[in-house]
């Protein structure tokens, strides 16, 4: 579990899923890169981290929408040396602002589609072929991708009636990219980088009361999951402990898709 020595970047560091990865990946002696959009509280939380575990933490503001962003972060992080974790965390979801977004699917609009599957799905592409020269040098490389149930899973729409919540194409298809885009970068990347995915289920964050109780009656563990619930599995695949694993994708869904 000691990731003492090892670098680590995550993307949509400073949303609740990636603020909670970056706190146990800290906690647990890595050392950290920290992406998002400017003004989000990356940097901050870098402070943050750094003071409670005594391990170097630094934040780059990055819109992963650009080709040219990317490939500049990149530079800019593998200059200052190695690499041993990538966790591509940032997309855009269901409850993002964008026009043509959250609407009936003959609302939904072809620029937004080609949005979300080059933050959700281009960028991860991207960022794994721009720092693998850094994994492949720095110790116990591994890929950390994060799906989604919704992409392996049709969207239950019984959940959704009498409310304003969505669950656009481009998300579930984006998805479904990614986790096949894991198992073939696996086998392309082994055996100096795995490569692993986890697909979380629906996360508890205030949303509308009735989606909630139904997500809760179609879920094993009747329950949603919280930010919390996830620090185990980015542990596991980050660090040695998964050695032998690559080109997984490991549910936390609370049982969602054994039904």
């Amino acid at each position: 579990m000691d990731l003492s020595g090892r670098r680590a970047l995550i993307t949509g560091a400073a949303g609740g899923l990636g603020r909670t990865m970056a706190d146990t990946l800290a906690e647990m002696g890595a050392d950290l890169v920290l992406v998002d959009l400017p003004g989000s509280g990356a940097p901050a939380l870098a402070d943050t981290l750094a003071a409670r575990y005594g391990i170097a933490a630094g934040a780059e503001a990055c819109d992963l929408e650009d080709a040219a962003a990317r490939a500049d972060l990149a530079a800019r992080v593998t200059d200052r040396g190695r690499l041993s974790v990538l966790v591509n965390n940032a997309a855009f979801v269901g409850t993002s602002g964008l026009t043509g977004w959250s609407a009936p699917f003959e609302e939904q609009s072809v620029k937004t589609w080609r949005r979300a599957l080059e933050v959700n799905l281009t960028a991860i592409f991207h960022l794994s072929q721009l720092f693998t020269p850094a994994l492949r040098e720095g110790p116990g490389g591994s890929i950390v991708n994060i799906a989604s149930i919704y992409g392996e899973w049709g969207p239950d729409w019984s959940l959704y009636e009498g409310t304003k919540m969505a669950n656009p194409a481009a998300y579930g298809a984006s998805k479904g990219g990614v986790i096949q885009f894991t198992r073939w970068l696996a086998t392309t990347l082994a055996p100096q980088v795995r490569v692993n995915a986890i697909s979380p289920g629906g996360v508890a964050r205030g949303q509308d009361t009735q989606f909630v109780a139904r997500y809760q009656a179609r879920t094993p563990l009747g329950r949603m999951a919280s930010e919390e619930d996830f620090r185990g599995a980015v542990a596991y695949l980050a660090s040695n402990m998964s050695a032998y694993v690559t080109g997984q994708v490991l549910a936390v869904d609370g049982g969602w898709g054994v039904w």
